[in-house]
């Protein structure tokens, strides 16, 4: 599969892992955008299911298991470069839970860490694109909503 100026769009999925009011970053340390700190995800594999391939994108750069609730957007992440797409990958971004695991970065990414919500509105601290706190944001809004619809226990 050839990601550098592919032929058609590649499908990923993306995770806003919600824990204890905090959102889950990775700093990416492959391209595209290597050093900024982004979501959790990766491309899908032939013949798995959108929220199999969360689950496991989450544990192979994170260490965490996790439960995919639902999407939170689809979203088109075209990069071009002299008139050329470099990159063009469709993203599934999910609101995820944590189930189990321990929090160690692995895989592609260089590093991964608990955020406050003060922190990615303040995106220029961790290089965070806009679209993705666009994201952030609402995946840490449906997860409070949510907490909020929890029944009380007796």
């Amino acid at each position: 599969m050839q990601r550098e100026f592919p032929s058609s769009p590649l499908v990923g999925v993306g995770a806003v892992v919600v824990d204890r009011g905090r959102v889950l970053l990775v700093r990416r340390g492959t391209e595209p955008l290597r050093g900024h700190w982004s979501l959790p995800g990766g491309l899908i594999e032939v013949g798995e299911a959108l929220t199999d391939a969360i689950v496991r994108e989450v544990r192979e750069e994170t260490g965490l298991h996790v439960r995919a609730v639902e999407l939170i957007e689809l979203i088109d992440r075209i990069h071009r470069e002299d008139g050329r797409v470099r990159y063009h990958y469709v993203i599934a971004d999910y609101l995820c839970f944590v189930t189990g695991g321990e929090l160690r970065a692995a895989s592609d990414a260089d590093e991964a860490r608990w955020v406050e919500r003060a922190q990615w509105n303040s995106h220029s601290a961790l290089r965070l694109d806009p679209i993705a706190v666009r994201i952030i944001e609402a995946g840490w809004q449906r997860a409070r909503a949510l907490e909020n619809k929890k029944p009380e226990s007796r």
